[in-house]
């Protein structure tokens, strides 16, 4: 097999190479479909005038789904509802756990925090995102008025409509802006998620890894007010009525099929200079492997044996978890494949062909060492600033509500020049909104853990790192956390949401006399939070612009077009069913089946195949999804499509547009996929649609589900 990592490690991508590339949906019509043997036409996939495949495809606002009925139906993985299962459950009624299966509409259960968004426009809006901006050398300048201009067309877009949303995308490093507006439906339903024994079976042992025998998907509805507002949820409101919506194939799938996909990918580094891959290897991944092991292993500990404390950190864990494992593959992918050497030797070509090219060289010659320069000087105190960002997301629930009221009140009390450009008074009002979601989280045990480890970590850091301020609270350093935590957490209000709101209103003077322990400790830490963030806004203008010198320099090497990064736009990947070889003298087939599940039963999560699914298998009661090849029911398979995170639910289509499968996963062995792609090795795990069908046919015995789906 002939090795393609196309144009030495995908630093550039031409249109017309296949199997790689998570295109634009403006870029459908220069690639080789029929040449591939797509039996669409591009406009049928996207057409932004009249109804295509595009107006069935769902964003949840980190992943994928798909209209599958046109009665509002949607279609997705089981982890990208996890979080909303999770907020029904209780340890009485545990849903993740048993399940959860509508018989008819009126039992359908509110999705609490999930909105689906329907795609409406795309439209450039390079030029009014860079209005004003010529003149401003200073880089932090430059960005901060990028910013203060898209947050000024998402607002005017917006307005005080919930149902509407705008997002403003950067691609090619901030040489094309598209503006994309997308209805809101606020009202999304459960309808159907199997148990974790099937939608999460092989749990983390298996995420990841090939074979897969995972049924990760579950069934939602979406509903609209009945003048087709997307309003919240409301007994009144009725199904959605999609344009489009997609239909299950006739034919099984087979080896070497076609299929596509349009998903909304979440964010790649395909284009980036060997600096970041240094700062990952050396630093970026070890951090993050070692921080969320230890977080894993203390909500664990603190949880165990413990079924409310359990279910109430299992989203959160299963990030942590999902994060760690996606380090440590991209990490040994990496090493194993001398990625950083390939690219430094990409570079010296870079380097000897503007050398050959003096004009080119005057412009771009110094490029490299310039990047190179902006990470050396950003390593001083990267400790620190890693260490106080776990602060954000890993101090516990109310630590970090604390934190978000301070930035928040001292943010409105700068002068409107320096302020952030983010900041708004309608971001904060979208912010209040979602805040009981949080709440689904906090369990008291875990929040003190959490806090009690982050206030260690910072304590613990090299003296020339060390955070100023803290002995006011902890006067005798680490021998104060455990009196300060037992307080702090006793004496709070933070607990009480309607509480934390009214914060919000206040000024940071009148937050700190109230004595609140918690958010003490916030505006203690403030002042470091501040400059950590200015150092970061700094560094990351300056990098944008550099990137997009170099953008340009790899223009003029290549002279071709090629698909920008992922930025959870929506995107159009393609490739065929196939196996791979992850190592000599092992070769994976592209397909698994419910033969490979119940050998893989153990009685014991995660490998417990549920009662009901065994007695279908041993009674081989299969009804019309049995693969006839195998005699068996297959599972998942392997197919040669360009995703990454984001892209999770995604439909799988083939080559007349017809639904064969989710994407749910990629493979262990191509973690480095978010920085190049490689043929040979590079897959999509997806679960057939007939293992969906049969699993909710046999196990659980839906014909509700069925019958809306023509099936």
């Amino acid at each position: 097999m002939v090795k393609k990592i196309l144009l030495s490690l995908l630093i550039i991508s031409t249109i017309g190479q296949a199997e790689e590339g998570m295109w634009l949906l403006s870029q459908l019509d220069q690639l080789p479909l029929k040449n591939a043997g797509f039996e669409l036409d591009a406009d049928d996939i996207y057409h932004p005038e009249k109804p295509s495949i595009s107006d069935a495809i769902v964003w949840l606002g980190g992943c994928t789904a798909s209209f599958v009925s046109p009665d509002g139906l949607i279609l997705t993985n089981h982890h990208c509802a996890y979080s909303a299962i999770q907020r029904a459950s209780t340890p009485e009624k545990n849903f993740l756990a048993a399940g959860f299966l509508a018989s008819n509409r009126s039992e359908e259960m509110e999705a609490i925090g999930m909105n689906a968004y329907c795609l409406k426009t795309i439209k450039d809006v390079t030029e009014e995102v860079l209005q004003d901006c010529d003149g401003l050398d200073d880089p932090v300048l430059y960005d901060k008025k990028i910013t203060a201009n898209i947050t000024s067309i998402v607002d005017q877009i917006e307005g005080d409509r919930e149902d509407v949303a705008a997002k403003i995308t950067s691609n090619y490093e901030g040489k094309l802006y598209l503006l994309y507006i997308y209805n809101k439906y606020q009202d999304v339903r459960l309808v159907y998620a199997p148990p974790q024994d099937i939608g999460k079976f092989g749990g983390e042992i298996d995420n990841w890894m090939w074979p897969r025998h995972t049924g990760d998907f579950t069934f939602l509805r979406a509903y609209m007010a009945p003048d087709g507002s997307g309003q919240k949820f409301n007994e009144m409101n009725v199904p959605l009525k999609p344009k489009q919506y997609l239909k299950v194939a006739k034919q099984p799938i087979q080896e070497d099929d076609l299929t596509f996909i349009l998903g909304f990918p979440g964010k790649t580094y395909r284009y980036r200079t060997s600096s970041p891959v240094d700062w990952n290897l050396t630093f970026g991944f070890p951090f993050r492997i070692k921080n969320y092991a230890e977080i894993i292993a203390l909500l664990d500990s603190v949880t165990q044996n413990d079924k409310a404390g359990q279910l109430k950190v299992t989203s959160r864990r299963s990030s942590f978890s999902n994060s760690k494992k996606n380090a440590e593959g991209q990490l040994e992918s990496m090493t194993k494949g001398k990625f950083l050497e390939k690219k430094l030797a990409f570079e010296a070509e870079f380097s000897a062909f503007l050398q050959e090219n003096p004009e080119l060289n005057d412009q771009y010659g110094m490029i490299l060492s310039e990047i190179d320069a902006q990470y050396e000087d950003y390593k001083s105190d990267r400790e620190k600033r890693s260490t106080l960002n776990l602060y954000r997301n890993a101090s516990g629930v109310l630590p970090q509500i604390a934190r978000d009221i301070v930035l928040t009140l001292k943010e409105r009390e700068k002068p409107e020049e320096e302020r952030n450009p983010d900041f708004t008074e309608r971001s904060v009002e979208k912010k209040l909104k979602r805040l009981h979601l949080q709440y689904y989280n906090y369990y008291p045990a875990t929040d003190k853990a959490l806090l009690t480890a982050f206030l260690k970590k910072v304590l613990r850091l090299p003296g020339n790192q060390r955070v100023d301020g803290l002995s006011s609270i902890l006067p005798k350093g680490e021998k104060s956390i455990a009196s300060f935590i037992e307080t702090a957490f006793e004496k709070s209000q933070l607990k009480d949401v309607e509480y934390a709101k009214s914060l919000y209103t206040k000024k940071s003077i009148e937050v700190e006399a109230l004595g609140e322990p918690l958010i003490q400790l916030a505006l203690t830490l403030y002042p470091e939070l501040d400059l950590m963030d200015e150092r970061t806004d700094d560094f990351s203008a300056r990098i944008m612009e550099l990137r997009k010198h170099y953008m340009s320099a790899l223009l003029a090497w290549k002279g071709t077009e090629f698909y920008p990064d992922a930025n959870s736009s929506m995107r159009f990947t393609y490739g065929h069913i196939a196996g791979y070889s992850p190592a000599d003298g092992i070769l994976y087939t592209p397909f698994t089946t419910l033969s490979g599940v119940v050998d893989k039963h153990t009685g014991e999560w995660p490998f417990n195949v549920p009662e009901k699914l065994s007695e279908a298998y041993n009674e081989k009661d299969f009804g019309k999804w049995l693969d006839v090849d195998n005699n068996d029911i297959s599972v998942n398979f392997l197919h040669r499509c360009d995703i990454t995170g984001g892209n999770s639910g995604s439909p799988v289509m083939n080559a007349r547009g017809e639904l064969i499968g989710l994407a749910f996963d990629g493979n262990w062995e191509a973690l480095t996929g978010d920085w190049q792609y490689d043929y040979d090795i590079q897959r999509t795990i997806s679960v057939d649609i007939r293992y969906v069908l049969f699993i909710v046919d046999k196990v659980a015995e839906s014909s509700y589900i069925l019958n809306e789906m023509k099936l």
